[in-house]
């Protein structure tokens, strides 16, 4: 008879652990999205990631996590190769080609958040 009630408990706590991740993710992505204008924030957002990646472990806001820790790394990857490039003349496509795909991963990444659905794990 209690068994139904403990059930109901979980259920409310799972949905507010998600709520609290998606909270965090719509930071995060704010945040990435305020990196063009401020880079530091860029950071900031990286730092929460890692920070808060335990508490939304197990709930489908964990993809969007990953899904936001891959495009730093690869956008921080491939600035990097952009910016040694730079001189050659190649380097000023590659930094226009991140900032792009930046722009599409935010995009994408923060309509799924709010559509509610899971980023794809191997992306």
């Amino acid at each position: 008879m209690n068994e139904p009630v403990h059930e109901d408990m979980d259920k409310g706590q799972d949905q507010q652990k998600i709520v609290a991740a998606k909270k965090i993710a719509t930071l995060v992505y704010a945040l990435q999205a305020v990196s063009f204008l401020l880079t530091v924030t860029f950071i900031a957002a990286i730092i929460i990631n890692y920070v808060k990646k335990d508490d939304v472990a197990d709930t489908w806001v964990a993809s969007h996590f990953r899904w936001q820790i891959r495009t730093f790394w690869f956008a921080l990857l491939w600035a990097c190769f952009g910016a040694v490039l730079f001189f050659l003349g190649i380097g000023y496509f590659i930094l226009i080609g991140v900032a792009v795909w930046v722009i599409y991963r935010i995009a994408k990444g923060w309509l799924a958040l709010a559509d509610g659905k899971p980023m794809p794990f191997d992306s």
